[in-house]
């Protein structure tokens, strides 16, 4: 059955050598999709001092042409890269990957130096020896961590690991005295270099910190640590102080200069809006006026129709032309009592008055 380290390294191409200068292809800005599933491992990498190795079994080296065909699952390539690894960060991580992706199938042991050898030979570290131990116990692409191990490797140690190849970038490494304490691996032809990543290291992280030491003894001290512990003195204690109460009042101060501005900006927009609407109302109230005021407007027509109405109400009906004429008949003469004489007349009865007057002086004479 496949191993979880043999089948995590068939699953990944490996890198060519037009990849990048940490060992990336060019192609690795845009990543290509993956099937959702695990490549770590589950726990940290063993200690080498808790493996069992079969020594019964005699080691034979492989060579460089064998390990690039590939090699029987019982049987993985091992390699071995040493370090530091202080403030463990990308670039080491780096570096493990490309030892982990030499071969097809690789068993990557990987040592670390104590704190008494790196001090001595290096410098001091930030982080012990246990933490660095641990920060490489739990990359993914290590299989087994060597501690305390040597500064030099010897033939011993080579054949007490069964190492096959070592991993390392090709830049020669000075340093006890020798001007590259990996100049008889690279004659024994056990050398596989790695690239470097550039602008990230160690030392790099280092330098930034101290650059900015201002700006991190105050982030502390507001963390809560005390001055004794930063090793800052008093002095620089009540001005770290004071700089970060300056520093919140300049930031309240543009909060509230960005306030004032996002408000303002609202207004404008609001008043914009107000202004357009208003526009739109009064386009369409002046528009309504027209229609009912104007000289054709509705007003216009409704005067006239009830002009017409009017006076139409109060004008007579006059008679119809074919109407018959009637003649009025006379009306009878009237005689005031006591008298014969007839009461005055106008003009225009007179004739009537005067037949009258006739008749009677008529029938006086007849009696």
């Amino acid at each position: 059955m496949e191993t979880p380290t043999s089948s995590r390294l068939n699953s990944r191409k490996r890198r060519k050598d037009g990849s990048g200068p940490n060992g990336a292809a060019e192609l690795d800005g845009i990543p290509p999709k993956m099937s959702r599933r695990s490549f770590g491992l589950r726990e940290p990498a063993p200690f080498s001092d808790e493996v069992e190795i079969d020594y019964s079994k005699p080691y034979i080296r492989v060579t460089f042409e064998e390990a690039m065909r590939g090699t029987p699952l019982d049987r993985p390539v091992r390699v071995y890269a040493d370090g530091i690894f202080d403030l463990f960060h990308s670039g080491h991580a780096r570096a493990l990957m490309q030892a982990k992706n030499l071969f097809p199938n690789t068993y990557l042991i990987v040592g670390v130096c104590s704190d008494e050898l790196t001090h001595n030979f290096k410098g001091f570290t930030v982080m012990n020896e246990n933490e660095r131990y641990d920060a490489v116990q739990h990359c993914r692409y290590v299989d087994e961590v060597v501690r305390n191990a040597p500064w030099t490797l010897t033939p011993e140690f080579l054949a007490e690991h069964r190492i096959d190849f070592v991993a390392h970038d090709d830049i020669p490494y000075s340093s006890a005295g020798s001007d590259d304490v990996y100049k008889h691996i690279k004659e024994a032809g056990m050398f596989a270099p790695t690239q470097r990543t550039e602008g990230i290291s160690t030392s790099d992280i280092i330098t930034r910190i101290v650059r900015d030491y201002d700006v991190y003894a105050r982030r502390n001290l507001q963390r809560g640590y005390t001055a004794k512990e930063l090793n800052v003195s008093f002095i620089n204690e009540k001005k770290y102080h004071l700089q970060e109460r300056v520093d919140k009042v300049k930031k309240r101060v543009k909060d509230v200069e960005e306030k004032s501005k996002e408000f303002v900006q609202k207004v404008e927009e609001k008043s914009i809006d107000l202004i357009q609407k208003w526009e739109e109302k009064s386009r369409e109230f002046i528009g309504n006026f027209l229609e009912m005021f104007g000289p054709e407007g509705a007003l216009k027509h409704m005067l006239k129709e009830g002009k017409g109405r009017m006076l139409q109400a109060i004008s007579p009906k006059q008679s119809p032309s074919s109407s018959p004429t009637h003649d009025r008949s006379p009306s009878p003469s009237f005689r005031w009592p006591f008298s014969t004489k007839t009461p005055p007349s106008s003009p225009a009865n007179r004739s009537r008055n005067e037949s009258a007057v006739t008749y009677d002086i008529s029938e006086d004479e007849e009696d």
